[in-house]
């Protein structure tokens, strides 16, 4: 997929970005050398390879890596909301915005 001069103008109309004919050009030559780059990485044959979870569980076992979700601080919630404005039945209450 390669992009033209009229693309590019499509573009900056719709993201409201004023270019010159220098910059339309430079942007021009990045993306389409974007889009060369995704086109050589989805010709490349991935069929029988599973997924990686992360990308470093190619190399090392990243279940030991990672700690446990375990809470590791008390619950201070009385002391962190003795400086609210406003608390309701636990709650930080705060001013409406949306109707």
């Amino acid at each position: 997929m390669a992009l033209t001069s009229h693309d590019i103008g499509r573009i900056a109309n719709l993201a409201r970005l004023e270019l010159s004919p220098a910059e339309s050009e430079r942007m021009l030559a990045q993306l389409n050398g974007f889009f060369g780059i995704v086109e050589k990485m989805q010709a490349v044959d991935t069929s029988g390879i599973a997924p990686l979870s992360h990308p470093v569980a190619a190399i090392e076992d990243v279940q030991l890596r990672l700690r446990d979700d375990i809470a590791s601080e008390p619950n201070n919630r009385e002391a962190n909301q003795r400086n609210a404005p406003a608390v309701e039945r636990g709650l930080f209450l705060v001013p409406k915005v949306i109707e």
